[in-house]
């Protein structure tokens, strides 16, 4: 054992260091042990009178303890074991009162610490504290061995053969004991070093061994000695009885199970549980905690007793166990309490969005409700946010869980075609487990979160099942309060969630789906928004991003707006925020290339930064409007678009040629335009000769791009007026809606986003039907409202009265 965690070196090595004091070791001449000695602290060691030991020394203090005691006339030191083998200077305090007197035989010294050789010669107790530096130095009381009395000798005689017998047996049992150390026993005779001897070869705690050199009592220590030796030996019959056992029930499957086989065993020898009923215990206690309702209270039981009955190997041992885990693990009664102070709320959700009212003032109600109600059941609102890309729907769901203090959960229900992934595969199947639903409500560890189902108009169907039916179930009040996961097998309450869903269209949602959710539609944003957003979120994330500092880089407003309107054309600002990083990413180039000044970043930095603007001017400015054309207005998923609608007419038999990938609905729309124009053709004073003469080609730009829809009527018709009466339509107009054959203009939708397209497009003058009246003056701004003209009309012939 050695005083600092240094090997004790080979003897080949020990040839190689130069000797600086070296004594007979064949020597018989012991010195007697002087009142004063100098002390040795020992970590994880302690050393018994006729012990030889080898002892590394690396502690400043230690090395020159010993370099003074070889100078000196005394080879005779004191070592005594510590408390805590990690303190690095231990005082008195770190040590034991009890230790043993050495010799010094052989001392050598290394680069590293002196490597020593010493023999314990007798016990001693410190009975005054000397000094603690340059090392310990205490006056000691030699503790002499008592002699055996004549009485006394048939007991000893015994306990030594108990010791002797116990010792042997230990080195049988023990992998790391040689078996040369049997001979110890009957090569010694006097039982008080035989005891030394055998404390210090067995693998005992340094308590214990101290407590064996504390006890002076020969009697005493053989007890003690006996009791300790006992200890180990059973540990070791105990051991070695549980690695056969094992051995025995392993076959080549269960060799991955060794190790907690063996824990078991070792538990069953103590009387102990293995550990499976405690666990049981503790999967009884996590569901009576769970408040479940009692349909699942008596499911889960049920599981519970027959995990009791099935052995721990069996392959349905860890299904049902799994199913239990998780009936525990749900929040059945678990509840956030909502935060109902509706200035907080306000504050929040304009925090992190700017604009949206009509859905803020959605969320606002709901918790004014919450409040004035009080105790008692409140229907939760199942919102469906419907609008272009990058309007905030989703990041909308995430400020609506801040302001109300609840979880929030997301699962993206895009792609998705398995009915199982909502409600869940039945435990007859291999690796079954719940729904996403009640997946997401675990995790959140709360029976009332802010759920948001991403994308839900892209849910797809196929031989698994469809999964928008099943969201059927799930987004109706009426029924979600007794919704059924088919892993979980119980009516599971999800009345209490805050479902939001969010869509880019509504006519790939089912009928019966959307009925069941209130749609709240997310227009675009115009420039005004845009740059407010811009200033308030997208450039403090950006900068942020960058590692710059609101100090080192603003954005003025007209650089904003300049890059709004030159370098982005869209509903939401995904683009615009790509933008304002690419112009941050070449203003943190210059910080890392050594500029200190502060950046404002202007029109000209932009232009710089992102390259010529994509759109110089106006679309509508860009085309020239000859006739046979006009100007449509057209809803897409992403936002609104201007549609440009170009005809000729040429000499031809062919009738009405319609290109562009028109759908069906188009293509009858321009039919039914053709149709009205040729019934009234005497009114607009058209030759009825040019129709059967002419052949006439509608055209719609952008033939890569599919598009259909009734809302081009208006626009249809006035192209082909048009051309057949030679007139130009005004500049800067657009127009949309529904026409019949009858020529009356019907309504149609997404008013805002086609208004917001025309006004980016430079349209001044906007034709939209009668009862599209309301829808306009509700949702498009008033700034925008006061840079438009807009008529509202009833009939085709107000339109070419207005546009020509």
């Amino acid at each position: 054992m050695s005083e600092v965690d240094l090997p004790i070196e080979e003897p080949e090595l020990l040839d190689e260091l130069d000797p600086i004091l070296e004594i007979d070791p064949e020597e018989d001449d012991v010195p007697e042990v002087p009142d004063t000695l100098n002390i040795l602290p020992l970590r994880d060691s302690v050393i018994y009178p006729m012990l030889i030991a080898p002892l590394s020394v690396g502690r400043e203090a230690s090395v020159k303890l010993i370099d003074d005691s070889a100078a000196g006339s005394t080879r005779i030191i004191g070592v005594i074991a510590q408390k805590d083998p990690s303190t690095d200077e231990p005082n008195f305090d770190d040590i034991y009162d009890y230790g043993c007197a050495v010799i010094i035989r052989t001392l050598m010294k290394a680069p590293d610490a002196i490597r020593l050789i010493v023999q314990g010669i007798a016990r001693f107790r410190i009975v005054e504290r000397l000094g603690e530096e340059p090392y310990l130095r205490a006056k000691v009381e030699v503790l002499p061995e008592e002699p055996i009395l004549p009485e006394d000798e048939e007991e000893m005689e015994a306990l030594q053969r108990s010791v002797s017998a116990l010792f042997n047996q230990a080195v049988n049992l023990a992998p790391n004991l040689p078996d040369e150390l049997r001979a110890l026993t009957t090569s010694v005779k006097e039982p008080n070093v035989m005891a030394d001897l055998v404390a210090a070869h067995m693998p005992f705690s340094v308590e214990h061994k101290e407590d064996v050199l504390e006890t002076t009592d020969l009697r005493a220590r053989m007890k003690l000695l006996l009791q300790m030796l006992g200890r180990e030996v059973r540990v070791l019959e105990l051991t070695s009885k549980v690695q056969n056992e094992v051995s025995a029930e392993l076959s080549k499957s269960q060799r991955d199970y060794y190790l907690r086989e063996q824990l078991k065993a070792i538990q069953k020898e103590l009387g102990e549980d293995d550990g499976t009923g405690e666990n049981l215990e503790e999967l009884q206690e996590k569901i009576s905690e769970a408040e479940m309702p009692e349909e699942a209270l008596k499911a889960v039981t049920r599981e519970l007793d027959r995990l009791r009955r099935i052995s721990p190997g069996s392959p349905e041992y860890t299904v049902a166990r799994t199913y239990v885990e998780t009936m525990s693990a749900l929040p059945w009664s678990v509840s956030s309490e909502d935060n109902l102070e509706l200035k907080h709320a306000r504050t929040v959700l304009d925090e992190d969005h700017y604009g949206l009212d009509k859905i803020k003032d959605r969320i606002i109600e709901f918790l004014a409700v919450r409040k004035v109600k009080g105790e008692g059941p409140v229907r939760q609102p199942i919102l469906c946010f419907y609008g272009p890309p990058g309007t905030g729907k989703t990041s909308l769901g995430k400020s609506i869980a801040r302001a109300m203090d609840r979880k929030f959960m997301r699962i993206s229900l895009g792609g998705m075609r398995d009915e199982a992934e909502i409600r869940g595969h039945r435990r007859t199947y291999i690796g079954s487990m719940p729904g996403q639903i009640i997946q997401g409500l675990k995790r959140t560890e709360k029976n009332n979160p802010v759920f948001v189902l991403d994308e839900i108009d892209k849910l797809g169907a196929d031989f698994r099942g469809d999964p928008a039916s099943a969201l059927l179930e799930v987004l109706d009040p009426e029924q979600n309060g007794t919704f059924r996961d088919h892993y979980i097998d119980a009516p599971f309450d999800l009345s209490k969630v805050f479902f939001i869903t969010t869509a880019n269209r509504l006519d790939t949602i089912p009928p019966a789906l959307r009925d069941r959710m209130e749609v709240i539609e997310l227009g675009g944003y115009t420039e005004h928004e845009k740059l407010e957003i811009a200033k308030r979120h997208l450039v403090p994330k950006q900068v942020e991003e960058h590692g710059l500092k609101p100090s080192k880089i603003t954005f003025n407003d007209t650089a904003l707006s300049f890059l709004i309107r030159h370098y982005t054309r869209e509903a939401g600002v995904r683009n615009l925020n790509r933008e304002i990083a690419s112009v941050t990413r070449k203003a943190t180039l210059q910080f890392a290339e050594g500029r200190t000044r502060k950046l404002t970043v202007s029109r000209k930095f932009v232009q710089e930064s992102l390259g010529a603007p994509r759109w110089l001017h106006d679309v509508v400015s860009e085309r020239e409007i000859v006739p046979g054309i006009s100007v449509g207005l057209a809803w897409t998923p992403v936002g609104g678009e201007v549609l440009f609608i170009e005809s000729v007419k040429m000499p031809g038999k062919r009738g009405l040629i319609v290109t562009g990938q028109l759908g069906d609905v188009m293509s009858e729309s321009i039919t039914a335009a053709m149709s009205w124009i040729r019934s009234n053709s005497k009114q607009l004073k058209i030759d009825p000769s040019s129709f059967e003469e002419n052949e006439i080609h509608v055209h719609v730009p952008a033939g890569a791009v599919p598009k259909d829809g009734p809302s081009a009527g208006i626009a249809m018709m006035t192209a082909l007026v048009s051309l057949l009466t030679d007139k130009a339509m005004k500049e800067r107009t657009a127009m949309t809606g529904e026409m019949t054959l009858t020529g009356q203009v019907l309504a149609i939708g997404g008013v805002k986003e086609k208004v917001l397209a025309a006004y980016r497009a430079g349209v001044t003058t906007i034709l939209l039907p009668e009862d599209n009246r309301k829808d306009y003056f509700e949702d498009v701004p008033e700034d925008i409202q006061s840079e438009l003209t807009v008529h509202f009309v009833k009939h085709a012939k107000q339109v070419l009265k207005l546009v020509f």
